[in-house]
């Protein structure tokens, strides 16, 4: 038989028994990456020797019948540090440097067993909710018409496409949630101080986390990389003897139930002037609805986010743009990421850079909206994923309205610190599909990691796009 479409969870279990070595899966999915990525594009780099031969070592390894990620192949964003390979950050102006060590997030990848295959493109300087850059465009494997979303938007194609079960990204305003719901799979943004960030970390909003088919495979790679593997089985931990290190994981755990829970349920959470897809809403109020069947107490959202708060939001996407490029020679940047550094820099000097915005909605603005609920259910998205092109090569009038039209309910609980999720839920009558968010007060990971899973257990989804 073969692994490729096999989960996380499979493969590191099997391999740990001794029923398949490392080895074996990793060839086995850089086979799938040769064969499936000339239609996708979802890597800028595959690692495939070094990966065989990062297989074959850890397949030599005395403590493999203990490692949660044993050989699992997994695809990283190319705006992390990888040891030995350059990070380019979507950008031919950014230096072509090897890295000489890794992040901590791929350290602890590694170090619980996961091997590196290759690295996935992102839109320049991550700046996007499509994936785009000079090294190509990234297609959606549901439909190649579309984008897979952005700035994660490799990774979760390779995810989509078979071609690795888990995938490393990051979320700074929407990055993992929005690739997730553009693909169908499931990701979640923790929240502030669980898993070490990227290195730009947009003024403390952007978070690593993976993207993954399903709930069990995403908590375990949370729980590796925030070296809690508490994490990896919500509200049991504790029965089970888990303990907080990495080494302390005995195998076979499974999610459990979340307590009864006050859920609010919010389809058209959007500022005036922004709307979402009647579907979508549509798929938010059923997946409520799911949850209240299982017991939780469902109740209403009915407000609105506010003008300012919206304002906000773009003007920090505007500083984030400039911060970004600075220092970087304009020459080998895009025209979208120019025009939005260029817009960043001119509200920096009139004092309209989103600071006041953010600081008001971290210190009070969102628990005063969020209200007494426990989570909170959102659509992921505004609209479905726009065409795959070169919106790099475009300007701001042209990637703002994308972006604001059918990706703009994610950015709050970056600007938060809140723990987000995507969910799949259905499909759109376009044959994409639908994805629903989750948002917790801070240290609710777990909780939203057990709601997920009571999701997929009621209404399960199809964990792969039907490449053709």
């Amino acid at each position: 038989m073969s692994w490729v479409g096999s989960s996380a969870v499979e493969i590191a279990d099997a391999v740990r028994r001794g029923k398949v070595t490392a080895p074996v899966v990793v060839a086995e999915h850089l086979d799938a990456i040769a064969e499936r990525d000339g239609r996708v594009g979802a890597f800028r780099v595959v690692l495939a020797e070094r990966a065989l031969a990062e297989a074959r070592v850890l397949q030599e390894r005395e403590d493999l019948a203990g490692l949660p990620l044993a050989g699992v192949p997994i695809a990283v964003k190319d705006n992390v540090a990888v040891k030995g390979e350059t990070s380019r950050n979507g950008s031919a102006a950014t230096p072509d440097v090897a890295a000489d060590e890794d992040h901590p997030v791929v350290a602890r990848l590694r170090a619980a067993g996961a091997v590196v295959v290759g690295i996935t493109n992102v839109p320049e300087l991550c700046l996007a909710g499509v994936s785009d850059n000079v090294y190509g465009v990234t297609r959606n494997p549901w439909d190649p018409r579309r984008t897979p979303g952005g700035s994660s938007g490799g990774s979760a194609a390779a995810v989509a496409a078979g071609m690795v079960p888990l995938a490393h990204g990051n979320d700074g305003l929407g990055s993992l949630r929005i690739p997730a719901a553009c693909c169908g799979l499931v990701s979640i943004k923790p929240g502030q101080g669980v898993v070490p960030p990227p290195e730009h970390d947009w003024y403390r909003m952007s978070e690593n986390g993976p993207l993954a088919t399903t709930v069990a495979d995403l908590a375990l790679a949370l729980a590796v990389m925030a070296g809690d593997m508490s994490l990896a089985t919500p509200g049991e931990s504790e029965a089970l003897g888990v303990g907080r290190a990495i080494d302390d994981y005995p195998g076979g755990l499974t999610l459990s139930d979340p307590p009864r829970l006050r859920i609010a349920v919010a389809p058209m959470p959007l500022p005036p002037g922004l709307s979402v897809d009647a579907e979508f809403q549509r798929a938010v109020t059923e997946a409520a609805e799911v949850l209240g069947a299982a017991g939780h107490i469902v109740v209403e959202h009915t407000e609105r986010m506010s003008l300012r708060l919206a304002a906000a939001a773009v003007a920090t996407w505007f500083a984030c743009a400039a911060g970004d490029a600075e220092g970087l020679d304009p020459r080998g940047l895009e025209r979208r990421t120019r025009s939005l550094a260029r817009v960043g820099r001119l509200l920096a000097k009139v004092g309209a850079d989103g600071a006041t915005g953010r600081d008001r909605w971290r210190a009070h603005g969102a628990d005063q909206w969020f209200g007494n609920a426990d989570v909170l259910v959102t659509p992921t998205l505004a609209a479905v994923p726009p065409p795959a092109e070169r919106w790099g090569r475009r300007g701001l009038l042209a990637n703002a309205r994308v972006t604001l039209t059918y990706a703009p309910a994610a950015a709050a609980w970056n600007m938060a610190g809140w723990p987000a999720m995507s969910v799949p839920y259905g499909r759109h009558s376009t044959g994409m599909p639908i994805g629903v968010q989750l948002v917790a007060a801070p240290g609710g990971e777990a909780q939203l990691l057990a709601l997920a899973g009571q999701l997929e257990t009621a209404r399960p989804w199809t964990r792969h796009a039907p490449l053709s």
